[in-house]
């Protein structure tokens, strides 16, 4: 039995990849790293879930696993990421979301927060991976018995709690007038979305994807699928769109106009009206490799700073809370306000975006386009019989470093292997969209050379 952590998680195939059995043991190993000793009673840890079919299995699992350890668990049941992350900061607990994010229904994941809300670091990951294969391999201590067992508790308030405190983001400002269409993936969203914007004010003109089943998260819906919000935007001639995804993590603005707003578009609006406002720690905004360069030029331009992370919004928390900064976030939509929330959260994210649009009065596809002059981007999944082998691959690098040549301050390129399949992701950025696909192809056939085509079709991305 093995275990790895990605970069948001561990996350896997429910049933065959993520199993109860793994789930179990994950539990007893992270009771292990991530409780400390308590002063006085038993420690407690919150766990929640997105709608997924394969979540009450799993959530039930980790939880026997905790409980097995000695832990009282908490049952917050199906709620956002964010709205576990608040409530784990809240009582200083550890907690555990079981979702698979934007993934479809058959994968599932787990998600550890440690104590306050916060997403583990590489090392903590460390620390549960190897407790988790101590405990697969009968090298941990014994399991607790009779009293000191944990006990499974339910706490149905965590809803009307985080619903309350995201709307407390607006400091009693009322967003009366705003009209918007959401869509909630048919996800953790779907029963706080749309509550939350209408107590803030805000006329809801249409709900989609909010009936979840267990199997159709996510399922033509969402912020990876936007279309049918799209078409409500336009039909109901709204304000604005919000596409979330599966544990409402992540948000996608549509404009007014009906054209998809990415997180880079929606960090460099966020940017810059901090900046006019000088709310903006640091004057710094944190960003990932995958960003476009486009918002760096748009940056650099309104007299902010950028710092750059690997891919991943818990790197982008590590480096807020190192600095001390306040704004961060992913082109995916993980936007962190690092003032009210430890995670990314959508709904928030989606809450401030309207709050931006009612103080301006400019319409969003005007904001939107004034904010930054996005460059041509190509990204690629490439795969390869070993995309760990990439960092020794000399003759890859060297092409990378010809094409650099060539782009200039013009363009960018990224390289980076999967941390969980057997791809290498190609990320190219130049001035015109024939440039990016001609030193993309370039790219792609230097890594198939490198690196060699797989032995066997490989799965979908994870």
């Amino acid at each position: 039995m093995s275990l790895r952590f990605g970069t948001d998680g561990v996350r896997g195939v429910a049933g065959t990849e993520l199993t109860a059995e793994l789930a179990l043991v994950l539990g007893r190993a992270a009771a292990s790293v991530l409780i400390e000793p308590a002063k006085a009673g038993r420690p407690s840890f919150l766990v929640g879930r997105d709608t997924r079919w394969s979540g009450p299995m799993l959530q039930a699992a980790f939880s026997a696993g905790l409980a097995s350890e000695g832990v009282d668990v908490i049952d917050v049941g199906v709620l956002p990421t964010p709205a576990v992350a608040a409530m784990a900061a809240e009582r200083a607990v550890p907690a555990a979301v079981i979702s698979a994010s934007h993934n479809p229904f058959a994968d599932n994941g787990i998600k550890l927060l440690a104590a306050g809300g916060r997403k583990l670091t590489d090392a903590e990951e460390e620390k549960v991976e190897r407790g988790t294969a101590d405990v697969a391999a009968g090298r941990a201590p014994m399991a607790v018995e009779g009293a000191k067992l944990g006990r499974l508790m339910s706490d149905a308030g965590g809803r009307e709690w985080y619903c309350r405190r995201v709307v407390s983001a607006l400091e009693g400002r009322s967003l009366r007038g705003v009209r918007v269409a959401i869509d909630c993936a048919n996800g953790a969203a779907s029963s706080t979305a749309a509550e939350i914007l209408a107590d803030a004010g805000v006329d809801v003109v249409q709900v989609l994807a909010a009936t979840p089943d267990g199997i159709n998260i996510n399922a033509g819906c969402g912020s990876t699928d936007p279309g049918a919000l799209v078409k409500s935007v336009v039909a109901h001639r709204a304000d604005a769109g919000l596409a979330f995804d599966g544990d409402a993590d992540r948000v996608i603005a549509i404009d007014n106009e009906g054209h998809v707003v990415d997180g880079d578009r929606l960090l460099a609006m966020f940017a810059t009206d901090l900046h006019s406002r000088r709310a903006l720690a640091g004057d710094t905004v944190v960003v990932t490799v995958m960003t476009n360069l486009g918002f760096y030029h748009a940056m650099t331009a309104a007299g902010i700073a950028v710092h750059q992370t690997p891919v991943g919004d818990r790197y982008v928390l590590e480096a807020l809370d190192a600095h001390g900064w306040s704004l961060g976030g992913e082109q995916s939509g993980h936007l962190i306000f690092r003032d009210l929330a430890t995670t990314g959260d959508g709904v928030l994210s989606g809450l401030l975006l309207l709050d931006l649009l009612a103080r301006h009065q400019r319409p969003l596809a005007e904001m939107a386009s004034e904010a930054m002059v996005r460059l041509p981007q190509v990204l690629r999944n490439v795969a390869v019989q070993d995309h760990l082998g990439l960092v020794d691959a000399r003759d890859i690098w060297d092409e990378v470093r010809s094409i650099e040549s060539e782009l200039g301050d013009t363009g960018r390129v990224v390289l980076r292997p999967s941390g969980t399949e057997r791809l290498v992701r190609v990320m190219v950025e130049a001035p015109t969209e024939a440039k990016a696909a001609e030193v993309t192809g370039r790219l792609v056939a230097a890594v198939t050379r490198a690196l060699g085509a797989p032995d066997r079709p490989l799965g979908p991305e994870q």
